[in-house]
């Protein structure tokens, strides 16, 4: 997340997006904006991470995806 936004996400994490809609505003929102804008391919793929990142933080520790979990949604 800190490599996406140029940043620590500090508040951030506590204001998890609940929607892809959400999600795709929140990539725009949040995103570094030192370098050029990505594509849309490539701003795509940055919310699939994102997506990914924001389960890893669930409170409760069984609703996180397993390391195995993880590597099958980046794979595909």
């Amino acid at each position: 997340m800190e490599v996406i936004m140029g940043a620590h996400p500090g508040d951030l994490i506590s204001t998890l997006p609940s929607s892809s809609l959400e999600m795709r505003l929140l990539v725009k929102d949040v995103l570094d904006q030192r370098p050029l804008p990505p594509s849309t391919d490539v701003q795509d793929k940055l919310e699939s991470v994102m997506e990914i990142a924001f389960m890893c933080l669930a409170e409760n520790p069984h609703s996180r995806p397993t390391m195995y979990a993880i590597s099958q949604l980046l794979a595909s």
